[in-house]
Order: C-alpha cells, then sequence, then structure tokens
C-alpha cells in the first residue's frame, strides 16, 4: 500500500511538473492588456460563416484523466506499476480529449469603412450578424471581435 501511495505521488508531482500555470510575467501581461489601448474600426459585414474552434484549455481533463488512470491501474498484484502506467496513460487521454473539444463559432468577414476586409473568427454568441449590417470592429492589436 505504501508503495502504490509514493508511486501515485510520484506519478502526481510528475504530472504536475508538466502543467502550464501562468507565471507572474504572464499575469502581469494580462493586466497590462485589459489597460491597453482598443481601437474602433467601423464596417460592413459582407460574410457571416458558421465555423468551429477549438475550446479553452484549463488542464482538468489530463489531470482527471490521471487520477482515474491511477486507480484503476492501481488495484491488484504490481500496483504501484500499474498505478504509475494508468495515471501516465489516463493523462494522456485526458490530454487527447481536450485537445478534440470544439466549439461553435462565427467567422465574420467585414469591409472596413477605410477599405480593407478583414476576418474575425469568434465565439458563437447570442449575437448574430447578417451581410449588409453595420459594425464595429474591436481591436487591441492582438486580438479582434465584432459588435454592434
Amino acid at each position: 500500500m505504501r508503495t502504490f501511495l509514493f508511486a501515485l505521488t510520484l506519478a502526481a508531482w510528475l504530472l504536475a511538473g508538466c502543467a502550464s500555470t501562468p507565471s507572474d510575467d504572464d499575469a502581469e501581461a494580462r493586466r497590462a492588456q485589459q489597460h491597453a489601448e482598443q481601437k474602433e474600426y467601423s464596417g460592413e459585414v459582407e460574410i457571416v460563416r458558421e465555423v468551429e474552434m477549438d475550446s479553452e484549455r484549463s488542464g482538468v481533463a489530463p489531470m482527471a484523466g490521471a487520477v482515474l488512470g491511477g486507480t484503476v491501474g492501481g488495484s491488484g498484484r504490481g500496483s504501484a506499476v500499474g498505478a504509475v502506467v494508468g495515471t501516465v496513460a489516463g493523462a494522456v487521454a485526458g490530454e487527447a480529449a481536450a485537445q478534440a473539444g470544439t466549439r461553435p463559432a462565427l467567422e465574420i468577414t467585414v469591409r472596413l469603412d477605410e477599405g480593407r476586409v478583414i476576418a474575425v473568427t469568434q465565439p458563437a454568441g447570442k449575437d448574430s450578424f447578417k451581410p449588409g449590417e453595420r459594425v464595429r470592429v474591436v481591436s487591441d492589436g492582438r486580438t479582434a471581435r465584432v459588435a454592434r
């Protein structure tokens, strides 16, 4: 039993090292971005297409897979080895499931008043856009979104 707990702890520790957690630099960059100047461009919707966009990954699926795999693999003879193998296999399966997740989105092509044509992909929400509709494109220089 002690070997099993040791193996499970070791596997969890190793997986925790693989997980990406935001550093202080990342948090500082996000705070700066929240206060960054945003520019607005007026334009007219030309085309709206329904597309799929990758879901945001939180790290929960690989951790849940690791716990489940470690629990299942840790029963019977050779439980320590089984727990480690099960933990790693569960984490890999959980990561694959997280990567496979998509969510509905809209690709909105807008002809800006200045003449440029841009396409913005954003999560589909309660807002629907139609060709010919006047919109604003809000951009921080890295990301953009279409709004009314």
